[in-house]
């Protein structure tokens, strides 16, 4: 009888701490939902040449952004995808992830510094450096914004 007992009480402590842990799972992916809320979007594009590029920003509660970028180079490739990011000062770090027009199956990854001057986004041109399989930006080799093909300008947004 005394071993029922004990059992029964083992039991429902461990019923109690299954709830507590969904109880703060829960907490934890509402306030991660509320963090990604979008406060504010805006819209950019860059022409040069025959290539276009499309960028919406959205800026989230927390201070990061998300978007969508498209790049449709001359003369046939579309790069289609996302980025995430955040500001450091006027600078604006992202990794833009996307597919190709040409190989479907295939994602990629690659980081981007725009600079924010006015209402114009310059895309800057740095050293990529890839590690592991991750490509990112070396740190000690400056980002060119002066000598830069896409300067992207506001736009109204459009929706798809």
């Amino acid at each position: 009888m005394r071993n029922l007992a004990l059992s029964c009480l083992l039991l429902t402590c461990i019923g109690f701490q299954s709830c507590k842990n969904e109880e703060k799972q829960k907490e934890a992916e509402a306030a991660k939902a509320e963090a990604e809320t979008v406060v504010g979007t805006q819209c950019y594009k860059a022409i040069y040449e025959k290539d276009t590029l499309d960028l919406k920003v959205n800026t989230l509660k927390n201070g990061k952004l998300n978007g969508d970028l498209t790049m449709k180079v001359a003369p046939s490739t579309v790069r289609t995808g996302e980025i995430a990011g955040e500001f450091h000062g006027d600078t604006l770090f992202v990794d833009y992830t996307f597919t190709t027009n040409t190989d479907k199956g295939k994602t990629f990854k690659n980081p981007m510094a725009l600079l924010k001057k006015d209402k114009q986004l310059i895309l800057g041109n740095g050293t990529m450096q890839t590690t592991m399989g991750v490509t990112y930006l070396v740190k000690d080799k400056p980002i060119d914004f002066e000598k830069v093909k896409y300067k992207f300008d506001e736009t109204a947004c459009t929706e798809k």
